[in-house]
């Protein structure tokens, strides 16, 4: 452990970020996992709507760092190609 109080501050909030970003990245691999689900049993609306979700959910890591925003935009692009082929 740290002795400067400012490195325990430190390694304090380096703890609490690492909870929420492995939380959300859990998150979106259960998402993702919901979509290919949907896509899989050929429910075209079900897909939509989970691709939606997903998208959502991409966008919003991305949008706060904890993914890149073009692995976010490479998701989608899947998602929606996914989607076309379905039908």
């Amino acid at each position: 452990m740290a002795n400067i109080k400012s490195a325990k501050k430190r390694v304090i909030t380096n703890a609490k970020r690492q909870l929420r970003n492995k939380m959300i990245i859990n998150n979106l691999r259960t998402t993702e996992k919901k979509f290919n689900a949907a896509v899989e049993s050929g429910d075209v609306d079900k897909a939509v709507a989970e691709m939606k979700n997903a998208s959502k959910k991409y966008d919003m890591a991305a949008s706060k760092g904890i993914i890149h925003k073009n692995v976010a935009n490479r998701k989608k692009s899947q998602f929606a190609k996914k989607v076309n082929h379905i039908g």
